[in-house]
């Protein structure tokens, strides 16, 4: 049997980095084992092995021995030289008994057959079903290189994330959402997160509690930073606050990264909407949905993780097939994405409080996951043409025109679902390259129009 050269652990523990909760924009750290077989890989190991781990170590990588790799938190292996296939494939079977799953992330470099040990290697991983890929890099000082293994390793830390968050959903989705409300397993096995249910019982007490503490509370109304107030009344709006804390303290309560709110429940029981609840919470960075619909909020909560972006979450309301546009409204909206807006009523009741939003023009990404195991995806690039003001539709209004991916057709030939969920900025490219790599192959009709 061939020999094994690996490199002495760092200083941090896996641990440690597991902790670490990093934007897609800091300098997220990650374990590497370097595995190299035979003769050569002792001579390699005392030369250009070192110079690969130095860059790696650079960029944030941690040297792990081979006793931490079933620690769940990102890896990547170094192939220092060829023939470590075998090694490869049993230390991975070893990382999935606490890491299941898990993409491979193998590092291929110029020399010592890595690169041909990678291919194989990575070949028999997918014939055993795994998923993962190789990061080449031409020297220790491949820039463009290294950036693809900090892309990677960004990519299994969403991953993991994902399978740590929990989704509350506060009532049950609504009646309405038929291809919507999919089985808690379903969106644990192909996304990740848990599913909590909350009931409507315990919202109603948190607004209770909230509005005994209204005299405690220092709290900015939603009212001062508006531009107008029309419909609602000044009690309107402290209700809804009241519903807003409420929601939050729920959220924290029971550690939701976000949240599915069956809102029409609390129009038709309590007189109030979730609007201004659902507005500030994904401003406090928790995906938020309305209607209970769990598989937007599952969007969004994936937009947050991989993108650091919020996202709004709209129906679309009016089609122009030939223009390849559409008007997308609802009545809540992030106030961290609109220029300005206006207290309204909500929309199809006339009572509580609606949120009319102004977006700003420019590039969005629209979404949809979808399917009956959550496993399509339908990925737009556009821009805002306009905001709209239209009587017969949701308050916050804006026309979109599709400029690159999924159509306008796509919507009417083959929906997933009411609902679309928008983020701005063009990232069609890199959700669909996450989307490949950690869901479509787990049975999906890759439905990415092109």
């Amino acid at each position: 049997m061939a020999e094994t050269g690996v490199a002495p652990p760092g200083s941090g523990t896996a641990s440690e980095l597991l902790a670490q909760e990093e934007g897609p924009g800091m300098n997220l750290r990650f374990g590497f084992v370097t595995v190299a077989a035979g003769p050569l890989g002792k001579r390699s190991l005392a030369g250009a092995a070192s110079d690969y781990e130095g860059a790696l170590r650079a960029i944030g990588g941690e040297q792990w021995e081979f006793s931490n790799v079933a620690d769940p938190a990102p890896l990547a292996v170094l192939v220092e030289t060829g023939g470590t296939e075998r090694m490869i494939v049993d230390l991975w079977r070893r990382r999935l008994e606490s890491a299941a799953k898990a993409p491979v992330i193998l590092v291929a470099h110029s020399g010592a057959n890595s690169l041909p040990a990678s291919l194989e290697t990575l070949a028999r991983l997918r014939q055993d079903g795994r998923k993962g890929r190789i990061l080449y890099l031409a020297s220790p000082e491949d820039e463009a290189g290294l950036a693809g293994v900090k892309a990677a390793v960004r990519d299994v830390d969403v991953w993991r994330q994902l399978r740590h968050a929990r989704i509350g959903v506060v009532g049950s989705p609504s009646g309405w959402l038929v291809a919507s409300s999919p089985d808690p397993e379903i969106v644990r096995m192909t996304w990740g997160p848990h599913v909590v249910p909350v009931s409507l019982d315990q919202l109603t007490e948190a607004i209770r509690t909230a509005a005994g503490n209204a005299a405690d509370s220092n709290r900015e109304s939603i009212a001062s930073g508006a531009a107008e107030v029309k419909e609602p009344e000044p009690g309107d709006v402290t209700t809804a606050e009241f519903v807003s804390a409420a929601v939050q303290h729920i959220a924290a309560k029971h550690g939701l990264k976000g949240v599915a709110l069956r809102c029409f429940d609390l129009v038709e029981e309590l007189g109030t909407t979730g609007c201004v609840a659902l507005s500030r919470l994904a401003d406090k960075g928790v995906a938020a949905g309305c209607e209970g619909d769990v598989v937007s909020t599952v969007a969004m909560l994936w937009v947050r993780l991989l993108l650091d972006e919020i996202s709004w979450m709209a129906n679309p309301s009016t089609v122009d097939s030939a223009g390849n546009s559409l008007t997308l409204a609802h009545c809540t909206v992030p106030r961290s994405m609109v220029d300005g807006y206006t207290l309204r009523s909500h929309f199809e009741s006339g009572i509580g409080v609606a949120i009319q939003g102004t977006l700003p023009s420019g590039p969005v990404t629209l979404m949809r996951i979808g399917g009956r195991s959550m496993t399509d995806l339908w990925l737009a690039e556009a821009e805002i043409i306009r905001g709209g003001n239209a009587d017969s539709l949701c308050r916050t209004q804006v026309e979109v025109r599709l400029v690159e991916g999924g159509t306008v057709a796509d919507l009417l030939e083959r929906p997933l679902g009411n609902h679309v969920v928008l983020v701005r900025g063009r990232h069609a490219a890199r959700l669909r390259a996450w989307w490949e790599m950690m869901i479509a192959d787990q049975g999906g009709t890759g439905h990415t129009p092109a």
